[in-house]
């Protein structure tokens, strides 16, 4: 048994020695790397290989002339590579570790901003609990926060266009601190990335969150909004070296500087997230991102999302949460931790299909976890393992918590999938396989 540290806290993770997991991800993925192109950036994705694979399936940018493909070092040039000649056909090849905010946050800040002053000047015994702050004027602290919050916006979202592949080179390539705005286009891939979460820099206090008020956070490190055809293949999402662990409270609340680290919202369609690893995160990935019969209109018949062979470790929640979609969740691996809340988020029409994963619980969390009722929705849970054991993860959950009681049988089938493991194999081959630095 190894250890691996993911950037905040050791987490045990079941691996073989490096030869077998060789061995193992050959024999798992060999017949499928043959068939492609040698040059990972030029692959597409394969038939059936989730719903990014329904209808006109998904090339990235695998048809890119040699004028565009990119190999790109810097922030800038990322985000120049990504707006050259629109939605032609384009490769950008990510070198090393790319920061969105190199010269950190002070540089994002508005003239005559100080935290301090913010603290002094909305501090709940002063201004109590009653009146958010959307009405103080822009030379107040709250104003100059959200200029400095603007400039941050402006700084590290990075727009995606259609029929673009980005892929890291070798081992250590990625991003940190930025947002990946995947919006209203079709035709991306993204593969080979170790993404560190962006802090948000300038988190808004809202004293009436909640009984006691709440620190609110921007930016998710990857935004599937209103696209369809997207594949998200062999990234590793982690906080880092910041994780919320280590994150001060203030007013008594903590000061959260994440948002989620997936957010598959507005109408999105067809994505098929495989291979990646999932790390050290509390609100991780989110699907369909309100109740509201105003975004439902655009949601419903929607939001179809594909997760196998992912490996979800050290997280608090929503992997994923879902709202409207028919998500299929197969042999993807949950390492969960003391902080655990839950995995599945059954939300509102939500039509979740989740078999054959396997679930890593320590010592006196239970299984009736994994799934949590937010709204009444069916939910199909076959064959998946909990600590090795097959469990029936709606039979446990009713069993535990008879008061948000689950109803069995999401309403469809999957048919977009190509291997199929055994989830008792899943820990052993998801360990070896997931995650950036390992696309074989």
């Amino acid at each position: 048994m190894n250890t691996q540290k993911w950037h905040g806290h050791a987490t045990v993770v079941r691996v073989a020695a490096s030869i077998g997991c060789a061995a193992l991800v050959l024999s798992v993925t060999g017949t499928a790397a043959q068939a492609k192109p040698r040059d990972p950036a030029r692959q597409t994705l394969a038939a059936n290989d989730g719903w990014a694979a329904y209808g006109t399936g998904t090339t990235g940018g695998a048809a890119a002339d040699a004028a565009h493909v990119h190999t790109v070092t810097t922030w800038a040039g990322f985000k120049a590579a990504l707006a050259a000649d629109g939605s032609a056909p384009k490769i950008i090849k990510v070198k090393g570790t790319i920061d969105a905010v190199s010269e950190g946050c002070d540089s994002l800040a508005a003239p005559g901003y100080d935290f301090d002053d913010y603290l002094a000047t909305y501090a709940p015994e002063s201004w109590g609990l009653d009146t958010d702050l959307s009405a103080e004027p822009d030379d107040s602290p709250e104003g100059l926060r959200r200029v400095s919050a603007a400039n941050q916006d402006q700084t590290i979202k990075a727009n995606v266009p259609a029929n673009t592949t980005i892929i890291g080179i070798g081992k250590n390539a990625g991003f940190k601190g930025a947002s990946l705005q995947i919006k209203a286009v079709d035709n991306v891939i993204v593969r080979n990335l170790t993404f560190e979460s962006p802090l948000d820099c300038f988190p808004q206090w809202d004293p009436t969150d909640g009984d006691k008020g709440n620190w609110n956070s921007e930016y998710d490190t990857a935004v599937v909004y209103g696209s369809t055809h997207v594949w998200l293949d062999h990234n590793t999402f982690t906080d880092g070296s910041h994780p919320d662990s280590a994150a001060p409270t203030h007013f008594g609340m903590l000061y959260q500087q994440h948002d989620g680290e997936l957010d598959i919202v507005r109408g999105a369609d067809y994505v098929t997230a495989s291979w990646n690893a999932f790390t050290e995160h509390d609100k991780t990935i989110l699907i369909g991102n309100s109740d509201s019969e105003s975004t439902a209109v655009g949601d419903r018949g929607h939001l179809k999302v594909t997760f196998h062979h992912n490996l979800f470790s050290g997280l608090v929640e929503r992997a994923p949460r879902v709202r409207f979609g028919q998500v299929d969740s197969y042999n993807n691996h949950f390492v969960a931790d003391d902080s655990y809340s839950y995995s599945f988020g059954i939300g509102k029409e939500s039509q979740l299909v989740a078999q054959h994963n396997a679930f890593t619980l320590p010592a006196g969390v239970s299984a009736a976890k994994v799934l949590k009722r937010w709204n009444v929705s069916p939910v199909t849970a076959d064959d998946n393992y909990v600590n090795g054991t097959a469990t029936d993860l709606i039979a446990v959950h009713n069993a535990q918590i008879p008061g948000e009681v689950l109803q069995s049988g999401a309403g469809w089938t999957p048919t977009l999938r190509t291997r199929v493991d055994p989830a008792k194999s899943v820990p052993r081959i998801v360990d070896c396989g997931a995650g950036a630095g390992r696309l074989g």
